[in-house]
């Protein structure tokens, strides 16, 4: 019972990330999984919206997973680690993040919204743990959801333009960007400042930040040069 209906689920998940699912009707459902139409009401008495719901609950669970990685070594090397596992399942299973994150569809209800708010919310909390932070502020707060709003427009972005740059080199940029938004946000931010303070004197030379800071330093003197030459 179950293999059938995760098979039924597997059939619209990949339907739901090629069309849009108001485009996806049950009989497609039903041929795609080489069953009959009165099966899948079987297994999904409430339909499509059913089946939709359940794409999208299936999806989000496995990302949520994918966030949670130990909380050992580096906070940018253990950030670099969730990237890879989240990337990992956006490359392999690329129908149902389209499905999840897509956006725009009329088979939206308050039920898909929350669970893809619980995502958004659920990631966010593993990155502000491995900053040592459990009640952020609202500077940090933002910050941390416009990475994850920069992640999941990225990885769609990706999916699209059929993955031609490799998954890691976009680990490593995602990576950067967030050392990026936290080093700038410090700079006007207590908390930030503090929080960055904690993170930055457990990075190595050869961690993700570590190798960005190096990266920042040779440019130092480029930056220089511009200042001097500003009326």
């Amino acid at each position: 019972m179950e293999a059938r209906r995760a098979q039924l689920l597997g059939a619209a998940v990949d339907l739901f990330g090629h069309r849009r699912p108001e485009d996806v009707s049950l009989d497609d459902v039903a041929a795609a999984a080489g069953v009959s139409r009165p099966l899948v009401y079987r297994y999904f008495p409430g339909g499509k919206q059913q089946l939709y719901e359940a794409a999208v609950l299936g999806a989000a669970e496995e990302l949520i997973g994918r966030f949670e990685v130990p909380s050992e070594g580096p906070p940018t090397e253990r950030l670099a680690a969730a990237l890879d596992r989240y990337l990992e399942y956006v490359e392999a299973h690329a129908p149902a993040y389209g499905a999840l994150l897509g956006g725009g569809s009329v088979a939206e209800t308050s039920r898909t919204d929350a669970i893809v708010d619980g995502v958004r919310r659920r990631a966010g909390e593993q990155v502000l743990h491995h900053l040592g932070v459990t009640e952020p502020g609202p500077r940090l707060a933002m910050m941390v959801r416009a990475w994850i709003a920069s992640v999941e427009a990225v990885s769609l972005s990706w999916i699209d333009e059929g993955r031609r740059q490799p998954r890691a080199e976009l680990r490593d940029w995602l990576v950067d960007h967030f050392t990026g938004l936290l080093l700038v946000t410090a700079t006007t931010d207590a908390e930030a400042a503090r929080a960055a303070a904690r993170a930055l004197p457990q990075e190595t030379p050869d961690s993700p930040a570590g190798t960005l800071l190096a990266r920042l330093t040779a440019l130092a003197p480029t930056a220089a040069h511009l200042f001097d030459r500003a009326p």
